[in-house]
């Protein structure tokens, strides 16, 4: 077996925005996460939006409103033929 083949399994400190720190076992000493066990609404019970632009209106606002290319008609091949 080789010697030193898997990284080093320490103490690590996690960090969420809103506040909470708590300590877990990782191989990165400092952890930085977005949301928690504490601050997410399925473990608080609280109805709240975490993203505030939702998936489809960031979709949209980067590669237009797709509305306008459902209009245009495509020509059948039939059509081309001629």
């Amino acid at each position: 077996m080789k010697s030193d083949l898997h990284p080093t399994y320490e103490k690590a400190v996690v960090q969420c925005t809103c506040g909470s720190v708590f300590e877990t076992r990782s191989t990165t000493q400092d952890i930085r996460i977005g949301i928690c066990s504490d601050c997410h609404p399925f473990f608080t019970g609280e109805q709240r939006f975490v993203d505030t632009a939702g998936r489809v209106d960031k979709f949209a606002k980067r590669y237009g409103d797709s509305s306008e290319r459902r209009k245009i008609k495509k020509p059948k091949l039939s059509d081309l033929k001629g």
